[in-house]
Order: structure tokens, then C-alpha cells, then sequence
């Protein structure tokens, strides 16, 4: 009966793998095929004729790579300073003792709850007001901290032995020291789930840097890829090819981290 429930189970899963992959390989398959080749009927999950020209009419004629480059430094940018404050900032709310740190990591909490739509219209007459409108900073800013990190590394910190902080600080160490060469080794798992998180959002955020950046040449590629569907709405595998290569940088981070990042998220639901 258990041998019956383990394939059921895993038949179910497979199931559920190849719906979940069937659009993004067709996705890959379109993106190869010539022009037209995607709108065949019946719909063919494989070309018959395999050709790189859109990925080259994307980098040459519409300039893609610009755009991609745009989109890579503002996300690792972003990603490394976010994960250096909010890791600073989570392990002061978690060590630390000082007047009013539980009342306002709790107001910190009580924001989440408020859309992030809701902030764009303060946050963006705010940024006007510093002239960073239509700047690499006025996306950059914004993403330096978010109280979801705050909470994640603090939740972690969490678990760190006081004691070793102690032993550390009777050696000698100072406060910097020690969240240097012990924290955020400890942290390593939950600052790579972290990581992951602040450049995935970063790299497929569409709206806060369509709002602040006026300049065409200035663009992300989600942007980018947006305004290319209205020019190019009938070239459905050149929007295939666009969209390949913007999901591609995620994947290839996920894989090449996703071990520290299970590590993170099964530690952190036993030690949560």
C-alpha cells in the first residue's frame, strides 16, 4: 500500500512539473523557431527549423544588450548593498539593547501590511524634490533596505548564541568585528535566500522603474521588453526571445545558490 502511495505521489508531482514547465518550455521553443513558426496550428512544442536570428535582431538591431546590462548592475547593486544594511540593521534588532527597540521593530512589522503602491506617490515627489528623477539612485535608494529582510535576518540572528557574542567581545573583538567575522558567516544561508529574493523583485520590477526613469536609454529590460511588445506585438518569437533572456539570469542564479538557499529555508523553519 505504501509502495501504491509513493507512486501516486510522484506521479502527481510529475504531473504538476509539466504543467508547470510546459509554458516555459514552449516559451524556449518559440524563441527558436523562425518568424511565424509559432503561430502554426497545430502548436509545435519543437521547431522544425531551429534559428538564433531574433536573439540576434534583439541584441543588434534593438539594442537589447544595453538594456540588459542596465538591469544587471541596478540588481546586483542593489542586492549587495540591501543584504550589507538589512543584515546590520536585523542583527542590531536582534543583539542589541537600546531605548525603543521592541516599539519600533514592531512599527516596522505594522508597515508591512501597507501596499507598496500606496508609498510610490510620497516616495516618488520625495526623490523629485533630492533630483534624482530619471536616475540610477532614484531606483537604487528605494531598494537599499525593506523591512521583509530586517525581519528575515532578524528572526535568524535570533538563534545565534549570545554567549559566542560575549566570548568574542572578551577577546577583544568589537562590535563591527564580530558582525563581520562571525555574523554574517552564521547568517550565510538566510543572507543567500535573501539574496535571491532582493534580486529577483529587483530584476523583474517593472513599475517603480517605469515611474522614475524618463530616459529611454536608462531603461531596465522589463521596461525595455514592454515597450518592444507594442512595436513588435505580431513577432511573437522575438517576444519569446526577449522574454528567455529575461528570465534566464534568474534561473542560472537559482541554480548555481539553490543549495544554500534550501539550507536557509529549512533552517529557518526549525529555528523559527
Amino acid at each position: 500500500m505504501r509502495n501504491v502511495q509513493k507512486v501516486l505521489i510522484h506521479v502527481l508531482m510529475f504531473g504538476l512539473a509539466a504543467v508547470t514547465a510546459a509554458p516555459l518550455i514552449w516559451m524556449v521553443s518559440a524563441s527558436l523557431m523562425p518568424p511565424g513558426g509559432a503561430s502554426s496550428f497545430p502548436i509545435r512544442l519543437i521547431p522544425e527549423v531551429f534559428t538564433l536570428e531574433h536573439y540576434e535582431v534583439l541584441f543588434t538591431r534593438l539594442n537589447l544588450g544595453k538594456y540588459f546590462l542596465n538591469s544587471t548592475l541596478l540588481a546586483l547593486s542593489i542586492t549587495f548593498i540591501s543584504l550589507l544594511i538589512n543584515s546590520m540593521a536585523g542583527y542590531a534588532f536582534a543583539k542589541f539593547r537600546f531605548p525603543g527597540r521592541d516599539p519600533l521593530f514592531r512599527s516596522l512589522l505594522t508597515a508591512l501590511v501597507i501596499p507598496a503602491q500606496v508609498t510610490m506617490l510620497p516616495l516618488f515627489l520625495m526623490l523629485n524634490k533630492m533630483g534624482l528623477i530619471n536616475t540610477y539612485w532614484g531606483v537604487l535608494i528605494p531598494g537599499m533596505a525593506s523591512i521583509f529582510g530586517i525581519f528575515l535576518i532578524r528572526q535568524y540572528a535570533l538563534s545565534i548564541p549570545d554567549s559566542l557574542i560575549e566570548a568574542a567581545r572578551m577577546d577583544g573583538a568589537s562590535d563591527f568585528r564580530i558582525y563581520w567575522k562571525i555574523i554574517l558567516p552564521l547568517c550565510r544561508p538566510i543572507l543567500v535566500t535573501l539574496g535571491i529574493f532582493t534580486f529577483m523583485g529587483t530584476w523583474n520590477d517593472f513599475l517603480w522603474p517605469l515611474i522614475v526613469m524618463t530616459d529611454d536609454s536608462m531603461y531596465t529590460l522589463p521596461v525595455a521588453l514592454a515597450n518592444l511588445s507594442g512595436e513588435h506585438v505580431q513577432d511573437t518569437e522575438l517576444m519569446m526571445a526577449g522574454s528567455v533572456l529575461t528570465i534566464l539570469p534568474v534561473i542560472l542564479v537559482f541554480m548555481v545558490v539553490q543549495r544554500y538557499y534550501i539550507q536557509g529555508i529549512m533552517m529557518g523553519s526549525v529555528k523559527g
